[in-house]
């Protein structure tokens, strides 16, 4: 029992040791890989069969999968028939770690088909049918799987067996992964976290390979990598080498995922090898398939990938793997389109729709790139576009089934290739409006995503309240000059736990539509603006520009030489705010950002020429371009100019403006003043003299409590406290108040988001960037909420420069100014305000 038991719980080698002591004990001698039975007296001959079994499974799990077949094969001569369950069971169990899929179901069904009404067999029966569901997800049939499932998890609830309850959980979430349901696959995987902890905590690795697997369905590539880094290192420890080559193959993806294609080749040599070694020709074969996926993504040899590709796919659909099969083929056909071989990869292409129409969304989305970039190849751009159209809506399907924000912007990475696709096509038909809505269609679609309000869960109130108290206890520390390195330990597993929670909850499935070149250019029209959406390709900076009933294609300069500039220009406004230096130094700092607001002019504004006019100015940036602050350009200095992520973001933003602003405001501003700051009590209560009624929240009465319920439907907010921009980890993004931070995290939680927020803070209005320009951070999170515009900086700001201009500001807002109007009038006392309006202006 011992040895099942340990084995069970992730602990093969325990397992196999307590199995080898009771087979001594029976007479048994092992010599070599040659196990001899003889020895064994004949009244034992049962109990040495299953000792027989269980050994020869702990072996197999360690990578001796030939010797553990041959134990079986001893056991099988020493059983009487009615006991040949359970030696079917081991032996569909060791087809199934070796990828011999039609075996093992074989095996498998023999298994339950003997075992099934055996009250002494119970706990075979279960394992019999979880393991028959692994066979059966390996095929891609989800249906019986989840049959197996559902049968096993009542059986092992009525028989008390609470670790195969927690089993059969696990992979019912591995049927909703399959399925496309990811919310719900990470909610029973957490479920069965919480069971692998109380009986079986060995297990939890082989958990966190399947949650970076649906990660990875998500498009987070880091998050999963992270996972699946985790896993190694314990699989390494238990020895458990074939779930170490799974956890390299899975890692591999992943690298594939964030685009490290060398990393991916290095993870999937090394996962093919370990394969080959176990005898899975199946997983040796993914392995295969995921290293060729690498090596194309760089310039290569395409003929002979493509040939290798093709013989993979054979390989694969032996070994029943129709879906990869298909995969390797697609793979194959993209590689004889770049050797211009057209014909060899239109016939591929059509063998693999014929096939089967329906398959899983990576093989969909591979299947439209592949004949899109056929159809590009002769001169049918129009039909590339719709297949990368149809592409692109199969993942905005994905996006719309997914409640998390975090998950929401990461599915761009799942439609990258579909996007760089069509942007090459309309380009390369130089049609102004045609890239205009391909780049509507393509980036930061998650605005299109309607908000889901995260239910209310006490663990994650309770975990966020924690997190709260160790955010006030570190600022404070810091202040001191300590750190704590445990505070700061569990404020991470806090931040991990509440972000996993967050990824559980279901989307509304509801998207707003895209918006139109003609509606874009009408609110342009009477909002007295243009608009430059820049994009970039090869290294250029190219921009469609659009004015009341014209759009038009500009090149602009070089992106790198500006994104240089970009990073150099904050470093210098950070370096320079609010720090008493020398003259000297100062000197040198400001000649600095004098040198790299020339480059920014020269490689984005003075290509414009006079097409800007004096209108204000609605830019969407490309990249490391969406943290300018674009005030300190001398070209821009008091123009109007606000940054949004799309146009259709900014249309959307701008209506919700507009209409808000119709009826008079019938509750004063929020005016919070956070701690530690010298001049923010100032700052807010001279604010306040500027809207009737006007009561503002200062020392300890500026609580996140307090924050947040003013803050829920608000007009109008000004927040000035210390802020900090959480790149690693956004929902985290936060502003320090009396009692702890207000997060990027808490904002999801508002019931109606404020119509224009002022952060008078540091650092919130920076931005990480995902693919497709879906954009993330504290001024993200507040503008995907729905707020119409917000202020914030993009770097560091010196505090009592920011109390002149922030006063100005409000000002001009409540003498009827629109927000980038009279942020661009304010910013003029502050030479290098760092400022700059995002949303709808």
């Amino acid at each position: 029992m011992r040895g099942i038991r340990e084995g069970n719980i992730g602990h093969p080698a325990a397992g196999a040791r307590y199995a080898r002591a009771g087979l001594r004990h029976l007479g048994w001698r092992e010599d070599g890989e040659q196990p001899d039975a003889q020895q064994v007296h004949e009244a034992h001959h049962a109990l040495a069969a299953r000792l027989l079994a269980i050994l020869a499974l702990w072996e197999s799990e360690q990578g001796r999968t030939e010797y553990g077949l041959c134990l079986l094969d001893r056991a099988h001569g020493l059983a009487a028939p009615e006991n040949h369950g359970l030696l079917f069971l081991q032996r569909g169990r060791i087809f199934t770690l070796t990828g011999r899929g039609g075996e093992a179901l074989r095996m498998l069904d023999s298994a339950v088909a003997r075992l099934e009404g055996d009250p002494a067999e119970t706990a075979n029966l279960i394992a019999a049918l979880l393991n028959r569901s692994f066979a059966h997800l390996n095929a891609g049939d989800v249906r019986r799987a989840r049959a197996d499932l559902l049968w096993c998890q009542r059986v092992a609830a009525a028989e008390g067996h609470d670790r195969m309850t927690t089993k059969a959980l696990h992979n019912l979430g591995y049927c909703d992964l399959l399925a496309g349901d990811i919310p719900a696959a990470l909610q029973l995987f957490n479920a069965a976290a919480d069971g692998y902890r109380r009986c079986a905590p060995g297990i939890l690795p082989i958990l966190a390979m399947d949650k970076a697997r649906a990660l990875l369905a998500a498009g987070l590539a880091g998050d999963a990598a992270s996972e699946l880094d985790d896993a190694m290192t314990s699989f390494r420890r238990q020895r458990l080498d074939h779930d170490l080559a799974d956890a390299e193959l899975a890692r591999s993806e992943a690298a594939l995922g964030a685009g490290e294609a060398d990393a991916a080749r290095r993870w999937a040599t090394t996962a093919e090898r370990r394969f080959r070694r176990h005898g899975n020709d199946a997983y040796a074969c993914l392995a295969a398939l995921t290293r060729l996926r690498a090596r194309s993504v760089a310039v290569g040899r395409r003929a002979a990938a493509a040939a290798e590709a093709i013989r993979l796919a054979e390989r694969l659909r032996g070994c029943g793997l129709a879906n990869d099969a298909e995969m390797a083929e697609l793979l194959a056909a993209r590689n004889l389109l770049v050797a211009g071989r057209l014909d060899e990869a239109s016939r591929l292409i059509a063998a693999v729709r014929r096939r089967r129409p329906a398959a899983p969304l990576a093989v969909s989305l591979m299947r439209r790139l592949a004949r899109a970039e056929l159809a590009e190849r002769q001169r049918r751009s129009g039909a590339a576009l719709a297949e990368l159209r149809a592409g692109l809506a199969m993942v905005q399907t994905r996006r719309g089934r997914l409640g998390s924000l975090d998950l929401q912007t990461g599915t761009g990475a799942l439609g990258a290739e579909l996007a760089a696709a069509g942007l090459r096509v309309a380009l390369d038909r130089n049609s102004a409006p045609l890239v205009f809505a391909w780049l509507e269609r393509s980036r930061a679609q998650a605005f299109r995503v309607r908000p889901v309000r995260p239910p209310a869960d006490p663990q994650t109130a309770a975990a966020l309240a924690e997190l709260r108290l160790l955010g006030r206890l570190t600022r404070e520390a810091e202040l001191r000059g300590k750190r704590d390195p445990r505070q700061m330990a569990r404020q991470a597993e806090l931040q991990r736990e509440i972000r996993e929670r967050d990824w559980q909850a279901s989307g509304g499935g509801m998207a707003t539509a895209q918006a139109s070149l003609s509606e874009v250019s009408g609110a342009l029209a009477g909002s007295g603006q243009c608009l430059v959406s820049i994009l970039v390709r090869r290294g250029q900076i190219l921009a469609v520009l659009v004015r009341p009933g014209s759009v038009r294609l500009a090149r602009l300069g070089n992106f790198d030489a500006a994104a240089e500039a970009a990073r150099r220009l904050n470093a210098d406004l950070d370096t320079l705010a609010g720090r008493l230096m020398p003259a000297r130094l100062e000197a040198v700092i400001r000649e600095s950002i004098g040198r790299q607001t020339a480059v920014l002019t020269a490689e984005i504004i003075e290509p414009l020429g006079s097409w800007l006019g004096d209108d204000g100015v609605v830019l969407v940036p490309a990249g490391a371009l969406a943290s300018i602050p674009w005030s300190v350009l001398p070209s821009l200095r008091g123009r109007p100019v606000t940054v949004s992520p799309s146009a259709s973001a900014w249309l959307a933003a701008w209506l919700s403006g507009t209409a808000a602003a119709r009826p008079p405001r019938v509750a004063p501003p929020l005016l919070v003043a956070g701690p530690d700051l010298d001049h923010a009590a100032r700052e807010v209560t001279d604010i306040a003299r500027c809207y009737a009624g006007c009561q503002p929240l200062l020392a300890e009465r500026a609580t996140v409590g307090a924050a947040l319920h003013a803050l829920d439907g608000a007009p109008l907010a000004h927040l000035a406290a210390h802020g900090h921009h959480e790149r690693e980890n956004f929902l985290f993004s936060r502003l320090d108040l009396a009692d702890g931070p207000l997060m990027a995290y808490d904002i999801q939680q508002l019931a109606a988001a404020p119509r224009h927020v002022v952060l008078s803070s540091c650092d919130v209005g920076r931005t990480v960037i995902r693919p497709g320009e879906e954009i993330l951070g504290f001024t993200a999170a507040l503008l995907y909420s729905g707020t119409a515009s917000v202020i914030s900086s993009v770097t560091r700001v010196a505090d009592a420069s920011a109390v002149n201009l922030m006063i100005a500001y409000h000002r001009l807002l409540a003498a009827g100014a629109r927000p980038a109007e009279a942020l661009a009038e304010a910013a003029l006392v502050e030479k290098f305000s760092p400022f700059v309006c995002f949303g709808g202006g």
